[in-house]
């Protein structure tokens, strides 16, 4: 299959998402009914961001020659890959990736994520039999030529060591933050929430850390974020947030919440589902130098003497921002500075993971 080829299979792809084909819709039933966490809302969102952002023929046809990828390959390796499972079809750009490389790919989906991508691979598999020879599904990865396994801090220890001598990417853990500067609109709030809330927070573009001015006025913010108290029906999140509560709690935290998110102040990036974190900085400009500490927290920030990490002295907005422009746990940065609010979850084709430009690592095979 030539590269023309593939894009066309790939547009015929895109078309198919936003079909009410009956077996695509019976994909998405199953993908809820297996994984309580992809309800349909969710799936929507993402089925429909991947056809407009990914599997349109301009931005393809722009993105391949961007790359000055090869018509045909004739001798393609075969790729590994291991998909994460936060999200529904997280690790369809991976497989695009490979895909429009003219590469072979051997996909180990996640146990969580799995229905919805052997899904649409039957459907291309339909539009032409011959993408079965560049596509297959295993349990074990044997043999490949490269690897690109995305997974937990943990697991990537792992991967490391299994993949050490091949060609990889392999990522981590991330997350993504947001910095507001009090004078958001209404509007602005809004779509704040939906990078907050979209798809529970589970994904490594949720923003689960706020930077805010000191004196914030957090009312208008918490009631913007009402726009998703629905989510507050479904009982696994519900259960998450009366969790959060009761540690809090019994704790005796200080927190802020409007029934469905609890706002917490926390140097943290990593939240669990259902909370918040925020922290205070410095309105201004002016700045000092910054280097990350051996905490891997911004400059200005130290563990107290119980291990919590608090801020001693607020970093002012400019030195804030430089900070986390080379945090390695920050996927991206909404609002000031970064990404306008409501698009973290809206990547294009050429917005990578971790910002490792994956088609240049296949082109380069």
């Amino acid at each position: 299959m030539n590269l023309e080829h593939r894009i066309h299979l790939l547009i015929e792809l895109g078309n198919y998402c936003l079909s009410a084909d009956p077996g695509w819709k019976e994909a998405q039933r199953r993908a809820h009914a297996h994984n309580g966490w992809f309800i349909p809302e969710f799936m929507e969102a993402a089925i429909t961001r991947i056809a407009a952002e990914y599997l349109q023929k301009d931005k393809l046809t722009q993105w391949a020659e961007q790359y000055e990828l090869p018509s045909e390959r004739p001798t393609p390796k075969n790729v590994g890959l291991i998909m994460a499972g936060n999200i529904p079809l997280v690790g369809f750009h991976d497989f695009l990736s490979i895909f429009i490389s003219g590469h072979r790919q051997t996909i180990k989906p996640s146990s969580r994520d799995e229905v919805l991508i052997k899904r649409l691979i039957e459907q291309l598999q339909h539009f032409d039999p011959k993408v079965s020879s560049y596509i297959s599904f295993a349990e074990r990865l044997n043999g490949c030529d490269a690897y690109i396994a995305t997974g937990s801090n943990n697991s990537a220890r792992y991967f490391d060591y299994y993949f050490a001598k091949y060609p990889h990417i392999i990522r981590r853990n991330r997350t993504s933050v947001a910095v507001l500067n009090g004078r958001e609109t209404a509007a602005e709030l809004a779509a704040l929430a939906d990078d907050v809330y979209q798809y529970f927070g589970l994904g490594c573009r949720n923003v689960t850390k706020l930077y805010v001015p000191q004196n914030y006025d957090f009312v208008p913010l918490l009631e913007a974020f009402r726009k998703y108290s629905y989510l507050s029906d479904y009982a696994k999140y519900k259960h998450n947030y009366d969790y959060q509560l009761t540690i809090l709690l019994l704790n005796k935290k200080y927190y802020m919440s409007n029934d469905s998110i609890l706002l917490v102040e926390n140097s943290s990036f990593f939240t669990p589902i259902s909370v918040l974190n925020y922290e205070y900085y410095m309105p201004g400009t002016e700045t000092t130098e910054v280097e990350p500490s051996s905490n891997g927290e911004p400059a200005g920030f130290a563990p107290s003497s119980n291990g919590e990490v608090r801020g001693f002295e607020p970093l002012s907005q400019q030195a804030l921002l430089l900070s986390l422009a080379g945090n390695t746990d920050v996927q991206c940065i909404v609002g000031e500075g970064g990404i306008p609010f409501g698009k973290a979850q809206q990547p294009s084709l050429d917005d990578y993971a971790d910002g490792v430009d994956t088609l240049q690592f296949l082109r380069d095979l």
